[in-house]
């Protein structure tokens, strides 16, 4: 089995040079293509992540967070799902980036194995970053007024947490 998993990387990579070989494709290029395109991609989001990450971290050390924790404590705790996770609540909708940050603190500061560290991991998976995503496919569609799709979309961000939470509870005893 051991042998398999480790061929399992370079047979993909020969399969795809070979279709790509037979295809007449120079994939040499289009690898450095891709490549490219990565990089350009890459220097367009990092500074909004960088900005994201640098607010989160803000409102952190003001105790915004905190604050925002404490006041809405008493309602996610009836919802199910940890106050610690506000951060992410907030964070998530708005960019991936800063949300998987957020995640990755608090996976550092609880552990991996402790409630609050699975409920944001499986919230990372079970949510999405809503306001990116509607910006990217409605400007694509040449759509301007959202409608109900914003509000719809972050009550399937509600649902998603609170799923997210339940899951972990089930699953894992609450522990």
């Amino acid at each position: 089995m051991d042998l398999v998993l480790t061929m399992l990387m370079p047979a993909i990579i020969a399969v795809v040079a070979v279709c790509g070989m037979a295809k007449r494709v120079d994939v040499y290029d289009a690898l450095v293509a891709g490549a490219g395109e990565g990089l350009g991609v890459l220097i367009r989001i990092v500074p909004p992540m960088v900005g994201l990450l640098t607010a989160v971290y803000m409102l952190r050390a003001s105790g915004a967070l905190e604050m925002a924790a404490q006041a809405l404590g008493p309602l996610l705790v009836r919802l199910g799902i940890p106050p610690e996770t506000v951060a992410l609540l907030l964070v998530r909708p708005v960019s991936g980036n800063a949300a998987l940050g957020v995640g990755a603190e608090l996976i550092a500061t609880y552990g991996p194995d402790s409630l609050i560290g699975r409920t944001a991991a499986v919230m990372l998976g079970s949510t999405e970053t809503t306001f990116y995503t509607i910006a990217v496919y409605f400007g694509a569609a040449g759509i301007v007024k959202t409608r109900y799709a914003v509000p719809a979309a972050l009550c399937a961000d509600l649902a998603g947490f609170m799923a997210a939470a339940w899951a972990v509870r089930v699953l894992f005893g609450g522990a």
